[in-house]
């Protein structure tokens, strides 16, 4: 993994995404700050970053994973950039472009279609592919064991849990007690984002 892209990443999160205040979470928690991730994984910038930082990680820890997938729609810029990293990485190495090494997506919806084939899942599902699971902010691990449980439902094999912020609020121990001995992997804390956020605003 590389520190620059490392440390990029976390200043355009510090900047973009992070804010100091007064907030009720989604799971009715109050906070005297907030991370947005989507605003820092929906930016150019951000976005490649982030899915080169998880693509890296993903092949050093999960070098059997064939897919990576999450929630919608936290997980959506995450999983998508980091399958672009994937094949602009074999595209620079000139690999075959439809060799098994690649890190194809897929995306948990919240419900099932009521149309169509009804699928919970979209993307790549392959019956015992080994894949990871990731999100942009975890705090009780709700959206991630939510996405964990649907692709072990689809028939496919969880190989790690990655998280590209912990708040550390009891997300970690309640994902790591449905996923066992299954990697749990945050790339960042809260409290390394609010400090970055905090040394920005000391130098402007």
């Amino acid at each position: 993994m590389s520190i620059d892209n490392r440390t990029a990443l976390l200043n355009l999160i510090a900047t973009l995404s992070f804010r100091l205040g007064d907030f009720t979470l989604a799971s009715g928690q109050r906070s005297d700050y907030y991370i947005d991730c989507r605003t820092t994984t929906l930016h150019a910038e951000g976005g490649r970053l982030s899915g080169l930082l998880l693509y890296d990680l993903i092949r050093e820890r999960f070098p059997h994973a064939e897919a990576v997938g999450g929630l919608t729609m936290g997980a959506d810029p995450l999983v998508s950039n980091t399958a672009s990293a994937s094949a602009w990485h074999h595209v620079h190495h000139h690999r075959d472009p439809l060799s098994r090494d690649l890190i194809h997506g897929f995306l948990v919806r919240k419900a099932e279609k009521t149309h169509g084939t009804g699928r919970r899942l979209e993307g790549f599902h392959k019956l015992g592919a080994h894949v990871v699971i990731v999100d942009d902010v975890c705090t009780t691990g709700g959206s991630t064991i939510t996405a964990i449980e649907a692709t072990r439902e689809s028939g496919m094999n969880v190989a790690g849990v990655l998280c590209l912020v912990d708040r550390e609020q009891g997300g970690r121990a309640n994902i790591e007690a449905i996923i066992h001995d299954v990697p749990f992997i945050s790339v960042f804390t809260a409290n390394d984002v609010r400090a970055a956020h905090i040394a920005q605003q000391r130098t402007t």
